[in-house]
């Protein structure tokens, strides 16, 4: 059942970033219900999934995603760290698709997958079978892993990140070190939101994901270079 529930992931983040990205909530919503499926035939309880009582994991993720809104908020007013948040996968999309990314893609597409996939059904039957520390080695390394082809994109899309690790433009070989990057990072961030999850439930760390991402989208928008304004005509004397 673990193995079949690593293909479904596998599966889902191809299809989501490669085939259909535009139908990534149906594709995670469908892949989210499998691997629930899946987890309860394997013998775990809705308590082991992550499903817990949901009050203290809602405070601890408020809390946490106030944070990340103030770090943005740092971030963006700092003349050194604004061009970070210069990410053309938001500069290049209209108002209305911004929203669509903020408000569905990312909540379903993104963290009800990842949160439920990697924190819930795998974490839980990896804690079931190998024990806490096996179980938060290996989702966090996957989920890692799972980073893989969206790092790509973002390593072309984000030249001031790119550029921390890459040259510019990145090439083949920069490219694969903003990867590399992305991989350990994310990885580590794993095993935060899995102590999270055994602490507070599912919920707080999907919380924090959810605002780590969407207010992504919005403090890029703020982030965004402004055009200079057209030189008034002369007038005549």
């Amino acid at each position: 059942m673990l193995l079949r529930s690593i293909a479904v992931l596998a599966a889902a983040n191809v299809l989501n970033n490669k085939v259909v990205p535009r139908l990534g909530p149906l594709t995670s919503t469908l892949a989210t219900g499998a691997l629930v499926a899946m987890a309860r035939k394997s013998g775990l309880t809705w308590e082991e999934i992550g499903f817990e009582d949901g009050r203290r994991g809602a405070v601890a993720g408020g809390v946490l995603a106030a944070a990340v809104a103030a770090v943005y908020s740092v971030g963006v007013a700092s003349p050194r760290t604004k061009p970070l948040f210069h990410d053309e996968r938001a500069l290049s999309l209209s108002r209305a698709r911004v929203f669509e990314e903020a408000l569905l893609q990312v909540p379903l597409g993104t963290v009800l997958l990842e949160e439920v996939g990697f924190r819930g059904a795998l974490y839980g039957m990896l804690r079931k079978s190998h024990g806490t520390v096996a179980a938060t080695a290996v989702s966090s390394g996957l989920f890692g892993l799972w980073h893989i082809l969206p790092s790509i994109d973002m390593a072309r899309a984000n030249p001031a990140l790119g550029a921390l690790t890459a040259g510019e433009p990145p090439g083949r070989l920069d490219v694969a070190r903003v990867v590399v990057g992305s991989v350990v990072s994310t990885a580590a961030a794993g095993v935060l939101f899995c102590e999270l999850r055994r602490r507070r439930g599912l919920l707080t760390p999907a919380m924090l994901h959810l605002a780590t991402n969407s207010l992504g989208y919005l403090f890029a928008r703020l982030a965004a270079p402004r055009e200079p304004a057209p030189p008034k005509p002369l007038q005549p004397s």
